[in-house]
Order: C-alpha cells, then sequence, then structure tokens
C-alpha cells in the first residue's frame, strides 16, 4: 500500500491514543490489517502487535491472489505477470500484502513473487 494513494494519508493523531471504541474496518477488504500485524501507515489509527513496512514486489507469472495463505483459500482476482504487490508478511510459502493497482489486501504464493527496484 502506497501510504499516499489511500486514505492512510490523512492526519494522524497528535495526542495520546486511546481505545474508545472498536476499529472501523467498513473497508476491509482494502485495508492491511490483521490480528498480529498492520500496514507502518496504519500506527496510530489501528493498535496491532507489529506494523510492517511494504517491501514492493512483482508478480513473475501470473498468479491468484487469495483470502488465506492456503491454495484452497477464495480466489479474490487474477494477478497479471508484472503486476506490483507490497509484501508485508512472509510465513508458510505464501506473502500477505497488498495489489498496486486496486490496493485490495490478500495472499499470494511467495514462489510468484520478486523483489522490485
Amino acid at each position: 500500500m502506497t501510504v499516499d494513494a489511500t486514505p492512510l494519508s490523512a492526519e494522524l493523531p497528535t495526542g495520546p491514543l486511546v481505545l474508545t471504541r472498536p476499529a472501523d474496518r467498513s473497508d476491509k477488504p482494502h485495508l492491511p490489517v490483521r490480528g498480529d500485524l498492520a500496514h507502518i501507515g496504519l500506527a496510530g489509527r489501528y493498535f496491532v502487535p507489529h506494523y510492517a513496512v511494504p517491501m514492493p514486489h512483482v508478480l513473475k507469472s501470473p498468479a491468484m491472489l487469495r483470502a488465506a495463505g492456503k491454495p484452497d483459500g477464495d480466489e479474490l482476482r487474477a494477478l497479471a505477470a508484472g503486476e506490483g504487490f507490497d509484501v508485508l508478511d512472509i510465513a508458510g510459502g505464501w506473502a500477505w500484502g497488498q495489489t498496486k493497482a486496486d490496493l485490495l489486501v490478500g495472499y499470494v504464493e511467495i514462489a510468484q513473487l520478486e523483489p522490485s527496484a
């Protein structure tokens, strides 16, 4: 996720942070937040144990973006070779992150990705 291209660029709070209500997840398909990890641009807006700086990658070949990091995870959409994908976490052969084109969040097999310059 590019911070300047999303709602993440909204003003960050300047005072003390307090837990006053459940987090707004109304844009969940495009919101890079899990229970354990979130995009660094969401620090101060979502409370999680860890924040990650996106690592830019591109698809080496066509692949499927999935809702879960497993071969039978629900298909979200097809990804084209050369398409950009910001990786936020890698585990078990899968990368969790966000597409650059439409900011959709999901999982891609790490073997289908290569770091971009």
